[in-house]
């Protein structure tokens, strides 16, 4: 049985079987092996590497937190999460470098989730901004989904991993990464993309 445990970059969560690169969480939203209505717990939604100290999970476990699966970094940045503390110490420090956050991670963890969600419709809250003002690493609406902007070119979507590169768009577009994670990409942080060197 494939779990509902797929994120997208629009913050949805779909049963799809293929394997994501990273894993995160956002507490517990399942009861027995499907998800409820609910679409995080807490603000601290976090991306994980996927081994880390030989640590093993039972996926959907009773009273446990619902384990969630990206397809890469820049999937997960675009839902809202951010680097993990613990597994990914380095990139966690990197990207707060970069967002320009000196405080309490509590404190950046609000200022993301209000820049990520809509209270309670538990939507992706989304913005408009010229293309070309967007670094590498962010995700738009395009045509018929979500679209990575990486080096030079558009890559669209897909639950499966991304199709074949196109130009990147002019004028106004639809903006999914939140703005406190655009932040960090303009300041250099460079996400992990799945087919990137």
């Amino acid at each position: 049985m494939t779990l509902q445990n797929r994120v997208q970059p629009t913050g949805e969560i779909l049963a799809h079987p293929a394997r994501g690169r990273f894993m995160g969480n956002r507490g517990i939203l399942h009861d027995t092996k499907e998800l409820t209505h609910r679409r995080w717990r807490h603000k601290a939604w976090v991306c994980c590497v996927l081994n880390f100290k030989g640590r093993r999970r039972t996926l959907m476990s009773p009273g446990r937190y619902t384990e969630l699966f990206f397809h890469d970094e820049a999937v997960a940045l675009a839902a809202g999460h951010r680097p993990c503390g613990e597994c990914r110490r380095s990139d966690y420090t990197s990207f707060l470098a970069a967002a320009g956050h000196t405080g309490p991670i509590a404190a950046f963890d609000a200022k993301l989730h209000a820049a990520r969600a809509i209270p309670r419709r538990y939507t992706q809250r989304r913005h408009m901004t010229e293309a070309a003002t967007l670094p590498d690493g962010t995700f738009i609406l395009h045509d018929t989904g979500p679209a990575l902007l990486w080096q030079d070119a558009l890559l669209p979507f897909h639950p499966s991993g991304y199709g074949a590169p196109q130009c990147r768009p002019n004028g106004q577009v639809t903006v999914l990464t939140p703005e406190p994670t655009l932040a960090a990409l303009r300041a250099g942080y460079i996400p992990d993309v799945a087919g990137s060197p």
